[in-house]
């Protein structure tokens, strides 16, 4: 009998919906043993790629308080399937699963589709996904789902290129290397040779071992810990919280309060940012120990 294999993304770009369907061929490639389906999130208002400017940040309470908009519905053959593997492909908006994705999450048919069944999250970044992960890790169980793997790709540049680069492509569309600048996000050559971690995946679940699926992913590469973005990650949460709730309590002055968060935003990212890294060398000897207790943790899928 076959298995049914679900694939569910929201891709604005188009990259993390070729990242999915990378993942997915080796599955793909035995049909007489597999059914896959593809389920492309969906919303009933969808934002906007290019970005206009203010419409990118204008999404940023909404996104970190993780408020949810309508989907579509997904169809009746999806919603009436039992499935025996998911991978779950998502985006990362401001440190937070994207709102397409927490949309999902909350609606009343992601329950129907994920409870009870082995999943692998699949995530394409700039490089801060770590504490986003912890955020998925809660819904996921909340929702009785068995999170079995996780693969984070992500732009390979340092942090300082990568914002500009990733700022270029939101706003322009434009991935492909300009001038001094490389190309935008995750590179090709990764993506493509994602396929690797589908045929880890695939051999796992085959072999009906997907408790030992992670370590082997994290073996092949599927997981880089930054310790000091992990930092920043903290940083931004603790900002991002003051931030989010001044602008949704104060609706009147939300237009001058975005205009000051994106002010913030740039300084924090180019003055503050650097202060925290310096902080962080300077203090590696004497956290090194709990800074790799928390690689380890955060390279796995357990929730604390």
């Amino acid at each position: 009998m076959k298995k049914n294999i679900l694939v569910i993304y929201y891709s604005q770009t188009g990259q993390l919906k070729d990242i999915v369907k990378n993942i997915a061929k080796p599955f793909e490639a035995k049909k007489e043993a597999y059914d896959i389906t593809y389920y492309n999130i969906q919303l009933k208002e969808d934002f906007p790629f290019p970005w206009p400017g203010d419409v990118f940040f204008n999404t940023f309470p909404e996104s970190y308080l993780q408020i949810p908009k309508e989907i579509l519905p997904p169809s009746e053959k999806i919603l009436n399937k039992k499935y025996d593997l998911i991978l779950f492909g998502y985006q990362v908006w401001y440190l937070t699963p994207s709102i397409p994705i927490i949309s999902f999450l909350k609606s009343e048919y992601a329950s129907r589709i994920l409870k009870g069944t082995p999943v692998v999250t699949i995530s394409g970044t700039r490089n801060m996904w770590m504490l986003s992960q912890e955020k998925l890790k809660v819904y996921l169980r909340d929702l009785q789902a068995k999170l079995v793997g996780n693969i984070a790709l992500v732009d390979r540049h340092d942090n300082y290129t990568s914002v500009l680069t990733i700022l270029r492509w939101l706003t322009t569309g434009q991935k492909e290397k300009s001038g001094m600048l490389p190309a935008a996000g995750v590179s090709d050559e990764e993506i493509t040779g994602s396929v690797k971690y589908g045929e880890i995946i695939e051999r796992h679940f085959k072999n009906n071992d997907l408790n030992n699926l992670q370590p082997d992913l994290v073996k092949n590469g599927a997981i880089e810990i930054r310790p000091f973005l992990v930092r920043v990650e903290k940083v931004g949460n603790k900002i991002f919280t003051v931030w989010s709730n001044l602008i949704i309590k104060k609706k009147e002055k939300r237009p001058l309060l975005i205009k000051f968060f994106k002010v913030y935003l740039m300084a924090a990212i180019w003055i503050i940012s650097p202060v925290v890294l310096v902080l962080h060398l300077l203090t590696t000897p004497i956290f090194w120990f709990k800074r790799q207790k928390q690689k380890r943790y955060l390279q796995g899928i357990n929730l604390k």
